[in-house]
């Protein structure tokens, strides 16, 4: 029988091109690996559209969500059964109820908190609203700082930008209650408290390692990184 396919969920400020370098890894072991577009509208409208992938997809599924990706890949496997186990990279792992915004509240604020901007014009196909944009003055260090300055600047020119009204949308289900989970933290991040990573894998019960890089080492990273995914494909 195959192995499980791996579908990689990006987050917000960034595209499904930052997978690369694990894609290569994954694929070079003998892995299927998808990463669909996050459209980055609503954590609803979002999983039901990584949701749609997966259910086509024949044979178990193991979730990877980086970022806002964590939410989405949270709230779409609930309802998912060939979905064999979640992977959240420095990402969001929240409760029934919860936001993005919300679950930071208790914890320091992040670079990320000076840095983003909200747009003049609402988000388009959002709930109303601006989108958010991370502004070039501080981008590398709030989200990539480990990678070179030449990268730094494609990645901040191609950014795409997350609605704000989906960073406060509270999430309706909470797929990792009945998965198996692994949360991979960012022991540099900018862009999400380490000590919020900390404690939403704690609350999951995540198989839990750190990894020494900013909020997308898996860029910087990407050997370590699809290593630690590999626990979940095992």
């Amino acid at each position: 029988m195959p192995g499980p396919t791996v579908v990689l969920v990006h987050g917000a400020f960034a595209d499904a091109s930052g997978f690369a370098g694990v894609i290569r890894e994954l694929e070079s072991a003998g892995h299927t690996v998808l990463a669909p577009p996050n459209p980055l509208r609503s954590v609803a409208f979002d999983a039901s559209v990584v949701g749609d992938v997966v259910k086509a997809i024949s044979g178990p599924v193991v979730l990877v969500g980086h970022s806002y990706g964590g939410a989405v890949i949270g709230q779409a496997s609930a309802g998912l059964e060939n979905v064999a186990g979640l992977v959240f990279l420095a990402a969001f792992g929240l409760e029934v109820g919860e936001s993005c915004a919300s679950v930071q509240q208790p914890f320091p604020p992040p670079l990320l908190a000076k840095t983003v901007a909200p747009t003049p014009y609402d988000a388009p196909g959002a709930a109303g609203g601006p989108d958010l944009y991370v502004q070039k003055d501080g981008f590398r260090e709030t989200f990539c700082a480990d990678v070179p300055v030449d990268l730094a600047d494609i990645m901040f020119a191609t950014q795409r930008p997350l609605s704000a009204a989906a960073l406060n949308e509270n999430a309706t289900a909470a797929g990792w209650k009945s998965k198996p989970s692994w949360f991979l933290v960012s022991e540099h991040d900018n862009a999400i408290s380490p000590d919020a990573e900390r404690f939403m894998a704690q609350r999951m019960g995540a198989t839990t390692e750190t990894i020494d890089g900013s909020h997308t080492a898996f860029i910087a990273k990407p050997v370590a990184v699809a290593t630690f995914i590999r626990q979940a494909l095992r």
